[in-house]
């Protein structure tokens, strides 16, 4: 993981991580392409309207997800890095603010290991999201691995 791209301490992330039984492309696929990550983006219970996905760096992803609770969340990111199939990173220009660094590395021929970084400025906004995000990355990956058994390569 390139600690140089966004330079942070332990108190201003937020990590998530799990190991997966799919292969790192069909995982990366799963990320990079919207019509597989409109299918599991967001926590338990959300849906995703996607408007514009340009994956690229300096592409955007504009999209609004759609909570249970009938709440419209609009979102905009910006692509920094991408290297397939091992990295993405964004950075979010609405609220709340925090950068984003995915990694995905092999470690079996049909298992891979996903780092989902969730870089804040400060520790305060860390802290913010820190006590309900966790859980949430969790339902988030959830969706993922359902999504990964309907996929090939």
């Amino acid at each position: 993981m390139p600690s140089d791209l966004f330079p942070t301490t332990p108190d201003c992330e937020i990590v998530s991580t799990r190991i997966v039984s799919s292969p790192r492309e069909l995982v990366f696929k799963a990320w990079s392409d919207p019509e597989h990550l409109k299918n599991w983006w967001g926590p338990a219970g959300f849906t995703n309207t996607f408007e514009e996905f340009d994956f690229r760096p300096g592409g955007r992803w504009r999209f609004v997800m759609h909570g249970p609770d009938k709440g419209n969340y609009h979102n905009e990111c910006e692509f920094v890095k991408i290297e397939a199939p091992s990295l993405i990173a964004w950075k979010r220009h609405s609220q709340p603010l925090f950068k984003v660094l995915a990694t995905f590395d092999e470690v079996a021929s049909n298992q891979t290991s996903i780092v989902f970084r969730m870089i804040f400025d400060t520790q305060e906004e860390c802290n913010k999201l820190k006590k309900f995000v966790v859980d949430k990355n969790e339902e988030n990956f959830d969706k993922l691995e359902n999504e990964l058994t309907k996929m090939v390569l």
